[in-house]
Formats: structure tokens, sequence, C-alpha cells
């Protein structure tokens, strides 16, 4: 049974999981910054383990939530993890008062956020070597 858990820091187990996932699978080489330090997180426990990430911040100017980060580790993948932690994501900015959501997503993964029903817009553009594209939910 799946758990989520909300932190105000980056935890040692999110760090590892962002890691694992983004750093030595996907290669990405910015992975910490300092949003880090002002963020929501958040982590899904499967049976106690923590199995996934994700984390959010404010827009003040368009009063959305930022969320991004999203990571699920490989031995757990193909049980709707990401969803769950997004849909709980999505639930806490609005109770936060967050009126749209935002993620910059990577191309290869639109699908996923269009099935929670979040639309792209704009230009496809490089975070660091990979495709991203932004999009938008109203909350």
């Amino acid at each position: 049974m799946a758990e989520i858990k909300f932190y105000n820091s980056l935890t040692d187990e999110e760090k590892y999981i962002r890691t694992t996932v983004f750093v030595e699978e996907q290669k990405f080489n910015e992975e910490f910054d300092t949003i880090d330090e002002t963020a929501t997180h958040a982590i899904i426990y499967v049976d106690g383990k923590a199995a996934g990430c994700a984390r959010m911040f404010k827009d003040e100017k368009r009063n959305a939530y930022h969320i991004g980060r999203v990571a699920i580790l490989k031995e757990f993948r193909k049980l709707h993890l990401g969803a769950e932690i997004m849909n709980a994501m999505l639930k806490k900015a609005a109770e936060l008062g967050g009126k749209t959501a935002i993620v910059s997503a990577q191309c290869r993964v639109r699908g996923f956020y269009e099935s929670l029903g979040f639309e792209a817009s704009g230009d496809v553009y490089l975070d660091e070597y990979c495709p991203h594209i932004h999009m938008e939910k109203k909350l």
C-alpha cells in the first residue's frame, strides 16, 4: 500500500531518488538548486520504502504552483505511483489556494501529464539536453 508524506525540506530519501533517476539514469548534471530550500517536497512510500518523489513551489504573481522533479525508482514503475503522487501534489496546491498547476514536462512523458488534465503550450525547449514542454492545469 502506498503512503505519501510531505516535507518542508529536501530529505536524504528524496536526494537518493532524484540522483538515481535524474543524474544516474537520465544523465542530468544540474539536479539540485536553491528552489529545494523553500519548496514543498513529497515522497511516496510503498510498504515503508521510499519509491518516488516530487516537489512544488509557488509562483506568487500567478497564484500558481510549479510541480516538478517527479521521479519514481525503476523497481516501482508501472504501479501508477507517478499519477498518485501528482494527484496528491495537485490536491495540496489547491488546498494552499493555488488556481493553476504548472509543469515543465519532458516531452517523452507529455501524454502522462495530459492524462492528468494538463495542457501543453508554447514551443519545445531544452532543459540541459532534454526536450521539454510547458504544461498547465486549472485547479
